[in-house]
């Protein structure tokens, strides 16, 4: 499974790791960490299509889904033609 949104593209990202001690001084020792999205794993179905589409997507894709409607979201992704 891969840690990647189908429809935003979302992926992981690294991020600075600051300990409380040095947060305020210019040297950090602790180093970077991943910080990955929100993925789950879904089934999105397509009136229009008759059809249902598993996906793993990011919860900002199923507030997108949900506010465009899932035929326009998937198509504008590219998912379906």
């Amino acid at each position: 499974m891969s840690k990647k949104c189908e429809i935003t593209g979302k992926t992981s990202q690294v991020a600075g790791g600051y300990s409380n001690r040095v947060r305020a001084t210019q040297f950090n020792p602790t180093g970077k960490r991943r910080q990955y999205p929100n993925l789950q794993k879904k089934r999105v179905y397509v009136p229009e299509m008759d059809r249902s589409f598993s996906l793993t997507i990011s919860a900002k894709a199923i507030k997108t889904i949900a506010k465009n409607g899932a035929y326009a979201t998937l198509k504008k992704a590219g998912i379906i033609k």
